[in-house]
C-alpha cells in the first residue's frame, strides 16, 4: 500500500494534498483492478495466441475471420460462452457441480497474490510465499474431483480420478525441487528469492551450480506442466478416450471458469519459475530495470513468463498424449528421483561449500552424486528409446 501511495504522488503530485480516504481507495483500488483485469484479459490473449501458434505449426492461419487477423475471434466466443444457458444433466449434484469450477477458478487465481511484480510492487509479500503457492495451487484438485462426482457421468468420474492421481503425483517432486532454491536463498518469500538473484544475467539460479540447476529448472517446469493438464500431460481430459474428461457435462460460464482456470495456471506456474530460477522482474541487465523514472520489472516478468507459455503451447502442438503408466512413470520414477538427489546435493554444497574447513563434499560426495543423476538420467532415454523400438516391432508384426 505505502509503495503504491508513493508511486501514485510521484505520477500525480497534486494527490499529496487529496484527503487520506480518497488516496487510499485509490491505493488498493488501481492494484487490485490491474489485478483483476489481467486474470480476466490474459486467458483470452492466451487462447488467441495458442490458436495462431498452432495454426503456424500446422501450415494454416488459424482464425482470421472475426476481426482483423482474426483478433476478436476470442471475445466472441467468451462473449458467447457467458451468455449461453448453463445445462444441468439429470440427476446431477447441483450444488457441488456448480461449486467445483468456482473452486478450480480460485485454486488457480490465488497464486497470483504472491507474486512480486517489482520491488515494491506486491500484493502479500508473505515469508511462507512458496508454501502459500504449494498449498493453494491443490485445492484446483478438490474442484476437478467435485466437478467428476458431481456430473453423475462416468467419463467425467473418469477424468476427476485421472486428475487427482496425475496432479499429486506431480506436487510431489515439485515441491521438493522447490526446496533446492528456498535452500539456496535461506527463505520462502518470493522477494527473497529475487533478492538472491540481483547483478545481472548471471547471477539468475538457472546459471548458478552448473548443471544441478538447470537440471532443477527443466523438470519444475515440466512437473509444473503436468499441474495444469497440459499435453502432454492431459490425461484427464483425453479426448480420445474420455469425450472431454471432467468438464464433460458443462456448459456456459461453467465451462468458461474451467478454460479461464487452466490458462491462468499456465501464466502462474510461468511466473512463478520466472521468479525462482530466472530471476523475476529483474533485467538480464541492471542498466536495462528502468525507463528514465518508469520501473520495468513488470515487464521483465510477463516477458519472461510469456516466453515459457509459449513452450507449453509449442510442446502441445509437437508432442503426443501420454498414456497412463507413462505419465505415472516420469512422475515417481524420473522426476523424484531427481528431485532427491538433488535436494540432498545442494543441502551438502550450501553446509559444506567447497571453501570450507572439514571435509570437502563436492569434490567426494557432491560430484559423484551429480554423475549418479547424469548416468540415471540417460538410463532413462535408452530404455524409453528401446521401449519404443519394441514397440514399433511388435505393431509392425
Amino acid at each position: 500500500m505505502d509503495a503504491t501511495y508513493e508511486i501514485l504522488v510521484g505520477l500525480f503530485p497534486a494527490l499529496a494534498d487529496a484527503p487520506a480516504w480518497l488516496v487510499v481507495a485509490i491505493a488498493a483500488g488501481l492494484p487490485a483492478l490491474a489485478c483483476f483485469g489481467f486474470m480476466g484479459v490474459g486467458p483470452v490473449v492466451y487462447v488467441y495466441a495458442e490458436r495462431k501458434i498452432s495454426g503456424f505449426m500446422q501450415d494454416r492461419l488459424g482464425p482470421m475471420r472475426v476481426g482483423k487477423w482474426g483478433v476478436l475471434q476470442t471475445i466472441a466466443d467468451t462473449v458467447k460462452l457467458l451468455f449461453k444457458e448453463a445445462i444441468y444433466p439429470k440427476e446431477v449434484d447441483r450444488k457441488l457441480f456448480i461449486l467445483a469450477p468456482l473452486l478450480v477458478g480460485t485454486g488457480a487465481f490465488l497464486p497470483m497474490v504472491v507474486i512480486p511484480w517489482g520491488s515494491r510492487l506486491q500484493a502479500a509479500d508473505l515469508n511462507v510465499g512458496v508454501f502459500f503457492v504449494a498449498a493453494v495451487s491443490s485445492l484446483s484438485v478438490v474442484g476437478l474431483i467435485m466437478a467428476g462426482w458431481a456430473s453423475n457421468n462416468k467419463y467425467a468420474l473418469f477424468g476427476g480420478m485421472r486428475s487427482a492421481a496425475q496432479i499429486v503425483s506431480y506436487e510431489i517432486p515439485a515441491v521438493m525441487l522447490l526446496l533446492v532454491p528456498v535452500m539456496i536463498a535461506g527463505s520462502m518469500s518470493l522477494q527473497d528469492m529475487v533478492a538472491v538473484q540481483a547483478g545481472g544475467l548471471q547471477n539468475w539460479l538457472v546459471f548458478r551450480y552448473f548443471p544441478l540447476m538447470p537440471i532443477a529448472f527443466v523438470a519444475f517446469f515440466v512437473a509444473g506442466m503436468a499441474e495444469c493438464n497440459r499435453t502432454p500431460f492431459d490425461i484427464p481430459e483425453a479426448e480420445s478416450e474420455l469425450v472431454a474428461g471432467f468438464h464433460t457435462e458443462y456448459s456456459g460460464f461453467f465451462f468458461a471458469m474451467f478454460m479461464m482456470a487452466e490458462y491462468t495456471e499456465m501464466f502462474v506456474i510461468s511466473a512463478v519459475t520466472t521468479v525462482i530460477f530466472l530471476g523475476g522482474f529483474l533485467a538480464p541487465h541492471p542498466a536495462l530495470q528502468t525507463l528514465g523514472p518508469i520501473p520495468l520489472g513488470w515487464f521483465w516478468l510477463i516477458v519472461k513468463a510469456w516466453s515459457l507459455i509459449f513452450v507449453m503451447m509449442w510442446l502441445r502442438w509437437t508432442l503426443p498424449r501420454m498414456r497412463v503408466d507413462q505419465l505415472m512413470y516420469v512422475a515417481w520414477k524420473v522426476l523424484l528421483p531427481i528431485a532427491f538427489v538433488l535436494v540432498i546435493v545442494m543441502g551438502g554444497l550450501i553446509l559444506w561449500p567447497a571453501t570450507a574447513n572439514g571435509f570437502p563434499w563436492d569434490r567426494y560426495v557432491g560430484w559423484p552424486l551429480t554423475a549418479l543423476l547424469f548416468g540415471f538420467l540417460i538410463t532413462v532415454m535408452v530404455r524409453a528409446l528401446r521401449w519404443n523400438r519394441h514397440r514399433a516391432q511388435e505393431l509392425a508384426s
